[in-house]
Protein backbone atom coordinates (compact mmCIF):
# COMPACT_ATOMS: atom_id res chain seq x y z
CA UNK A 1 0.00 0.00 0.00
CA UNK A 2 1.17 3.91 -0.58
CA UNK A 3 1.97 5.87 1.83
CA UNK A 4 1.79 9.63 1.24
CA UNK A 5 2.74 11.62 5.00
CA UNK A 6 0.87 14.13 6.18
CA UNK A 7 1.21 17.97 5.55
CA UNK A 8 1.83 20.25 8.24
CA UNK A 9 0.12 23.31 6.91
CA UNK A 10 -2.27 23.23 4.26
CA UNK A 11 -5.66 21.85 2.19
CA UNK A 12 -6.66 18.56 1.58
CA UNK A 13 -9.40 17.35 -0.99
CA UNK A 14 -10.53 14.59 -0.29
CA UNK A 15 -13.40 11.91 -1.61
CA UNK A 16 -13.15 13.13 -4.72
CA UNK A 17 -15.10 10.71 -7.52
CA UNK A 18 -12.08 8.64 -8.74
CA UNK A 19 -10.91 10.08 -12.21
CA UNK A 20 -12.10 13.50 -10.97
CA UNK A 21 -8.48 14.11 -9.45
CA UNK A 22 -6.69 14.86 -12.67
CA UNK A 23 -9.52 17.71 -13.77
CA UNK A 24 -9.53 19.34 -10.16
CA UNK A 25 -6.09 19.59 -10.33
CA UNK A 26 -6.37 21.12 -13.70
CA UNK A 27 -9.34 23.39 -13.36
CA UNK A 28 -7.45 25.12 -10.24
CA UNK A 29 -4.03 25.26 -11.94
CA UNK A 30 -1.91 23.74 -9.51
CA UNK A 31 0.95 22.65 -11.62
CA UNK A 32 1.41 26.57 -11.78
CA UNK A 33 1.70 27.31 -7.73
CA UNK A 34 4.95 26.99 -5.79
CA UNK A 35 4.03 24.78 -3.15
CA UNK A 36 4.26 21.34 -2.68
CA UNK A 37 0.92 19.45 -4.20
CA UNK A 38 0.12 16.11 -4.65
CA UNK A 39 -2.11 14.31 -6.07
CA UNK A 40 -3.17 10.37 -5.01
CA UNK A 41 -5.58 8.69 -7.64
CA UNK A 42 -7.66 5.48 -6.76
CA UNK A 43 -6.66 5.74 -3.34
CA UNK A 44 -8.28 3.11 -0.98
CA UNK A 45 -11.53 4.34 0.70
CA UNK A 46 -13.80 2.99 3.25
CA UNK A 47 -16.79 4.48 1.75
CA UNK A 48 -16.36 4.39 -2.05
CA UNK A 49 -13.92 1.90 -2.43
CA UNK A 50 -11.50 4.10 -4.50
CA UNK A 51 -11.09 7.52 -3.95
CA UNK A 52 -8.86 10.27 -5.78
CA UNK A 53 -7.15 13.16 -2.96
CA UNK A 54 -5.09 16.17 -3.72
CA UNK A 55 -2.87 17.88 -0.72
CA UNK A 56 -1.56 21.21 -0.84
CA UNK A 57 0.66 22.37 1.61
CA UNK A 58 0.87 25.99 2.69
CA UNK A 59 -2.59 26.66 0.63
CA UNK A 60 -5.89 27.81 2.06
CA UNK A 61 -7.79 29.60 -0.51
CA UNK A 62 -10.13 27.28 -2.62
CA UNK A 63 -13.20 28.15 -4.60
CA UNK A 64 -16.00 26.27 -3.31
CA UNK A 65 -18.24 26.99 -5.62
CA UNK A 66 -16.38 26.08 -8.48
CA UNK A 67 -15.10 22.49 -6.44
CA UNK A 68 -19.30 21.87 -6.30
CA UNK A 69 -19.86 21.97 -9.56
CA UNK A 70 -16.64 19.76 -10.32
CA UNK A 71 -17.66 17.25 -8.02
CA UNK A 72 -19.99 17.43 -5.36
CA UNK A 73 -18.44 14.41 -3.02
CA UNK A 74 -15.24 16.23 -2.02
CA UNK A 75 -14.70 17.21 1.76
CA UNK A 76 -12.01 20.34 2.02
CA UNK A 77 -9.99 19.59 5.31
CA UNK A 78 -8.47 22.70 6.53
CA UNK A 79 -4.33 21.78 7.93
CA UNK A 80 -3.33 23.73 10.32
CA UNK A 81 0.37 22.10 12.85
CA UNK A 82 -0.95 18.83 11.03
CA UNK A 83 -4.38 18.78 12.55
CA UNK A 84 -8.05 19.43 11.05
CA UNK A 85 -8.92 22.78 11.86
CA UNK A 86 -11.77 22.57 9.91
CA UNK A 87 -13.86 20.56 7.71
CA UNK A 88 -16.07 21.49 5.25
CA UNK A 89 -18.31 19.24 2.47
CA UNK A 90 -18.72 21.10 -0.49
CA UNK A 91 -22.47 20.91 -2.79
CA UNK A 92 -23.62 22.42 -5.64
CA UNK A 93 -23.98 26.26 -5.66
CA UNK A 94 -27.59 27.55 -5.62
CA UNK A 95 -26.53 30.43 -8.01
CA UNK A 96 -23.26 30.58 -10.04
CA UNK A 97 -22.26 33.43 -11.63
CA UNK A 98 -19.63 34.16 -14.43
CA UNK A 99 -18.32 30.44 -14.83
CA UNK A 100 -20.63 28.66 -17.43
CA UNK A 101 -21.82 30.02 -20.53
CA UNK A 102 -25.26 30.06 -21.64
CA UNK A 103 -25.73 27.43 -24.33
CA UNK A 104 -28.50 29.25 -26.16
CA UNK A 105 -27.29 31.66 -28.66
CA UNK A 106 -30.02 34.37 -28.62
CA UNK A 107 -29.33 34.69 -24.55
CA UNK A 108 -28.17 38.38 -23.80
CA UNK A 109 -25.15 36.78 -22.13
CA UNK A 110 -24.29 34.35 -25.10
CA UNK A 111 -23.46 37.43 -26.93
CA UNK A 112 -22.42 40.52 -24.79
CA UNK A 113 -19.32 40.16 -23.22
CA UNK A 114 -20.17 42.67 -20.67
CA UNK A 115 -23.18 40.45 -19.46
CA UNK A 116 -21.91 37.74 -17.28
CA UNK A 117 -23.93 34.51 -17.19
CA UNK A 118 -26.13 33.73 -14.44
CA UNK A 119 -27.80 30.20 -13.22
CA UNK A 120 -29.75 29.11 -10.67
CA UNK A 121 -29.71 25.36 -9.32
CA UNK A 122 -33.28 23.74 -10.39
CA UNK A 123 -32.26 20.38 -9.04
CA UNK A 124 -29.87 17.77 -10.07
CA UNK A 125 -31.32 16.12 -12.60
CA UNK A 126 -31.96 19.60 -14.73
CA UNK A 127 -29.56 21.57 -13.50
CA UNK A 128 -29.12 25.07 -14.05
CA UNK A 129 -31.57 27.49 -15.21
CA UNK A 130 -30.22 30.75 -16.95
CA UNK A 131 -31.30 34.03 -15.14
CA UNK A 132 -31.87 35.70 -18.55
CA UNK A 133 -33.50 33.36 -21.12
CA UNK A 134 -34.08 30.18 -18.68
CA UNK A 135 -32.77 27.90 -21.05
CA UNK A 136 -31.94 24.80 -18.64
CA UNK A 137 -28.27 23.25 -19.09
CA UNK A 138 -28.14 19.88 -17.13
CA UNK A 139 -24.96 19.12 -14.94
CA UNK A 140 -23.48 16.60 -17.47
CA UNK A 141 -23.27 19.24 -20.26
CA UNK A 142 -21.43 22.22 -18.20
CA UNK A 143 -17.75 22.27 -19.16
CA UNK A 144 -15.21 24.43 -16.78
Amino acid sequence: MLKVASIKNGVVIDHITPGNGLKIFSKLNLKDIDEPVILLRNADSSKAGKKDVVKIENFYDLPLEYLGILDSNITINYIKDEKIIDKKSVSLPLKIKGIVKCKNPRCISFEQKDVSPEFTLNNREDGYICSYCEETTSLKRIKL
